[in-house]
């Protein structure tokens, strides 16, 4: 219990006058433990000024960390462990700086208190209160946001039957993963969904090149994996009647009897990488599939894309057209521009589909992802899914950082004229992906891909009639009149379409087995 002399010392120094305490009350919120100071309380003042100095230059380095190494940041904001610490540092420090402001108050209010004096400082300390919860706030939505969308986007943190994860060793010693990337068409004048866009990424996990492989919707007589549940379901020699695009569908129908695992998070998604991978001779590790209808949120929540059109295109049901030129696109504007057929083909679609995705790779501002973090989210949990562990992610932000600096990306499409939708060759075609990779990896041997400049083969190494794009070379004067000298020098492309033009004027088309690349196929 105080003693009278010490009650007459705390007194002396307290501060005389209303204005004088709600004036220190409100700076300790800027300056915790100047209020203490200021009333003799030397010891308590130097401990509150001094932990706040220190959690400010806590924030300070951490904003460094975080913000000079984006990839950094990422990974380490997508690990529960790291939102929990996010969140508890955060309501720790506020109940903290909450206590500080009202013991400012209490030692700074004027005695006796007037009536008028107390409801002062009362409404002060609340608002005082709230303005230093707001950032806690803040940051434990960010981190429940963060952790809700992993939850609901991506797969459960150890599936049962993979190895358990090693952040040293990802991708378990694989040299190449293979992700298959599909886009749906569903929507409220839909039934159901459609596989309407689907590329296999071979990905490159030490130099980030990657081979996309873009599959076409109409491909016929699809083949399923020999003993699964689909080959048993459409046996030879009618096998399966409908277009490849239907194949989602056509399992999500039924998953008890047609979904390989249909106590998958996405039985449909899931089987598809099977028959994917049965097609081409890669099996996919894991999918990701994007509702091509709510693919305008995530664009827009990045800030859109700039998009070089050689074209108009046609887009909406309003009779719109994006110009040609350089256009900076919104998310509606992009949707359509990968997926407008007017005045053009699947393949055509296809290539602009490839060439979206490498823009968004590109472009993806880390500025803008931020601002628009919540918005990201949001179009994140109601348009994507996929059977990428949750443990995988940090590793994935890091792939996905490696692809953007220092890799290339090529596509192979399989289309007309080397593969026929109607009547398919599963054998050529799975020799075309293996040689497509193969090429990959022996550029990469020979100095080309990541960390060295692309191989170029000079003209006497390059066959004639075929570019390195992959696509009929001509001579110069050939090609300044669209067509060769006579018809035993037509290219394939002139002789497969009958029309003037050498070789393909799409990145959707390709003439030729070598993969293209995206910078020189995308304009």
């Amino acid at each position: 219990m105080a003693s009278p002399g010490d009650e007459q010392q705390e007194a002396a120094a307290r501060p005389t006058g209303l204005g004088r305490a709600l004036l220190l009350t409100a700076a300790s919120l800027v300056l915790p433990g100047i209020a203490h100071l200021r009333t003799g309380r030397r010891t308590a003042g130097i401990v509150l000024l001094s932990g706040y100095a220190l959690a400010i230059a806590a924030i300070v380095a951490t904003g460094i960390l975080v913000f000079g190494d984006v990839t950094l940041g990422a990974s380490m904001a997508v690990q529960g462990r790291w939102l929990l610490t996010a969140s508890a540092i955060a309501f720790v420090g506020t109940v903290v700086w909450m206590a500080v402001v009202v013991h400012s108050w209490v030692i700074t209010r004027p005695r006796p208190s007037r009536a008028g004096a107390a409801t002062a400082g009362g409404v002060l300390v609340v608002v005082l209160c709230v303005v230093a919860a707001a950032p806690a706030a803040a940051v434990m939505h960010t981190s429940y946001v963060t952790y809700s969308t992993l939850s609901s986007v991506f797969g459960s943190v150890d599936p049962l039957g993979e190895p358990p994860h090693d952040a040293a060793d990802p991708w378990n010693g694989r040299d190449r993963i293979e992700v298959l990337l599909i886009g749906g068409d569903s929507g409220s004048n839909r039934y159901g969904m459609r596989n309407d866009s689907t590329m296999l990424a071979s990905i490159d996990v030490e130099t980030g090149d990657v081979v996309l492989i873009g599959i076409p919707r109409n491909l016929e007589d699809v083949q399923f994996p020999e003993g699964s549940k689909l080959a048993e379901a459409y046996p030879p020699p009618a096998g399966f009647d409908d277009l490849f695009n239907e194949v989602y569908q056509t399992v999500a129908e039924n998953p008890q009897e047609l979904a390989e695992n249909p106590a998958a998070d996405d039985p449909s998604a899931d089987t598809l990488k099977s028959v994917v991978g049965h097609m081409t001779g890669l099996e996919p590790e894991y999918y990701a599939l994007v509702d091509m209808k709510g693919f305008e949120g995530i664009i827009d929540a990045i800030g859109g894309i700039d998009v070089y059109l050689e074209d108009p295109i046609p887009y909406g049901l309003e009779g719109d057209i994006l110009p040609a030129g350089q256009q900076h696109l919104d998310g509606n504007q992009a949707l359509w521009y990968g997926r407008s057929r007017v005045n053009s083909d699947d393949y055509t679609r296809m290539g602009r589909q490839g060439c979206l995705l490498k823009y968004v790779v590109e472009q993806a501002d880390p500025t803008a992802v931020l601002r628009g973090y919540q918005d990201l989210a949001g179009a994140a949990k109601r348009t994507l899914r996929t059977d990428i562990p949750q443990t995988k992610v940090p590793a994935f932000i890091e792939l996905a950082d490696l692809i953007d600096d220092e890799g290339s990306m090529k596509t192979l499409q399989l289309t007309p004229p080397q593969v026929d939708p109607a009547y398919p060759d599963w054998k050529t075609i799975r020799q075309m992906v293996a040689e497509a990779v193969g090429e990959q990896e022996q550029a990469q041997g020979d100095g080309g891909g990541a960390g060295g400049p692309e191989a170029s083969p000079s003209p006497s190494d390059t066959p004639t009639g075929e570019g390195d794009d992959g696509t009929d070379a001509q001579d110069p004067g050939d090609l300044a009149d669209g067509q060769g000298d006579g018809e035993d020098d037509a290219t394939e492309w002139q002789e497969y379409t009958g029309l003037d033009d050498p070789s393909p004027t799409t990145p959707g088309r390709q003439v030729g087995d070598e993969a293209g690349s995206l910078d020189a196929l995308c304009p």
